[in-house]
């Protein structure tokens, strides 16, 4: 079964870099054997770089569903997810991680994420794209108002 959701995650991911809309990134998500949400890279097309085929696929299964969380569900992706795939993928607590070529393999057609799993590793300050603190206790004051809130939802 794994077999043939790789095989439609392939076959979306062929159709968008044929259209010339991204990458050879396909995916789908699935949830008890059955497909609930597909997408394909669309960067190019959507001018939109998050539209990855993890992410859109992600967007697709919740608004099957009707739910940020994807909890049960497994996704099968035509490559090993970069670090802003992952990270939707641990947001929507999806169960499952299924994958075709791996993070070095896309580095050789020229999609090296590499570069951003390394630059986790370094102090913010010194990474490529420097960070530092602004406004610190405005910003705290925000978060304390947010958990005072009555009624919000955790996810």
């Amino acid at each position: 079964m794994k077999n043939e959701f790789m095989q439609r995650a392939i076959e979306l991911a062929r159709h968008g870099m044929r259209r010339g809309d991204g990458g050879p990134f396909g995916a789908v998500v699935v949830r008890d054997g059955k497909i609930i949400g597909e997408g394909w890279n669309r960067v190019i097309a959507n001018n939109d770089p998050t539209a990855h085929g993890e992410m859109t696929a992600i967007r697709e299964a919740c608004s099957m569903l009707g739910s940020y969380s994807l909890e049960g569900c497994e996704i099968h992706t035509t490559g090993e997810p970069c670090p802003m795939c992952l990270g939707a993928i641990h947001w929507a607590r999806i169960a499952a991680i299924h994958y075709g070529f791996r993070i070095e393999d896309a580095a050789e057609v020229g999609f090296d994420d590499r570069e951003f799993f390394q630059q986790f590793q370094i102090p913010p300050a010194q990474r490529t794209i420097p960070s530092d603190e602004s406004c610190r206790d405005e910003a705290l004051e925000l978060i304390r108002e947010y958990a005072a809130l009555p009624g919000k939802r955790h996810y």
